[in-house]
């Protein structure tokens, strides 16, 4: 068995003194582990760190087995964010959410939205707001997607501000009126046609919006919580927002 394709790795471990077992999500053969034949030595681990874009070749005698990769770099993108801890977190992220999906499965949509997240990973402006939307897409993929283009009382388009945490589904302004207390915030920049980036603000309503339903429909159900770097994004972005305007003149 041998397949080539291209990934972005999420993880890699010791295995025995001078191997490693290596996870990529791959472009049309899914979340994938192999072993990777010296992947301890000096050149390999560059190769190997969490976010990097590379040509993977994977050969096994047998379809269930391991395996073993050989893995060629095409883009370093862990090196473009070793200094920069939000932009970190926010990849520590995606390869967590990454792992929920079924081993081999192919999810080609999520991947090259994935791809998108890593170009403009070294974007502040750009890259949390991706990252939420990445969120909703993988709620979808899962069978849990939000449904945010019509109100779920009256059909309608105009005012969508609220989601139903029951529903799943967009609430208009005034049909969400009397239960506002009882529904989840809808930030702008998941409405339909909206083009703005959003402030620190909406971004939080955003991961709030996903947060909740990745934790009621993926993360509880299996025992397990959301990632700790997911609670570190927003932090970590605000200090560095922070930071940078203290440095505008």
């Amino acid at each position: 068995m041998e397949w080539q394709d291209e990934a972005i790795v999420l993880a890699a471990r010791s295995h025995g003194e001078t191997n490693a077992v290596v996870e990529v999500f791959s472009r049309t053969h899914g979340r994938h582990m192999g072993l990777v034949y010296g992947g301890r030595s000096r050149r390999q681990r560059p190769i190997l760190q969490m976010g990097n874009i590379v040509r993977a070749n994977w050969r096994a005698r047998l379809a269930e087995h391991l395996g073993n990769f050989q893995l060629e770099l095409i883009s370093a993108k862990a090196g473009l964010i070793l200094d920069d801890p939000a932009a970190l977190a926010g990849l520590n992220t995606l390869a967590s959410h990454a792992r929920l999906m079924a081993e081999r499965e192919a999810h080609e949509g999520l991947y090259e939205a994935a791809l998108v997240i890593l170009e403009y990973i070294e974007d502040l402006d750009i890259w949390p707001s991706l990252l939420v939307r990445w969120e909703l897409a993988l709620l979808d993929e899962l069978g849990f997607g939000l449904d945010l283009t019509s109100c779920a009382a009256t059909g309608g388009t105009q005012e969508l501000i609220y989601v139903s945490p029951k529903s799943s589904r967009a609430v208009s302004r005034v049909a969400g009126e009397p239960y506002r207390d009882k529904l989840l915030p809808l930030p702008a920049f998941l409405s339909r046609g909206a083009v703005e980036a959003p402030d620190m603000a909406e971004l939080a309503k955003g991961f709030a919006l996903t947060g909740h339903f990745l934790e009621c429909h993926v993360f509880g159900p299996r025992g397990m919580t959301l990632p700790e770097s997911r609670h570190q994004v927003l932090s970590l972005l605000e200090k560095k927002r922070l930071a940078a305007s203290k440095d505008c003149p």
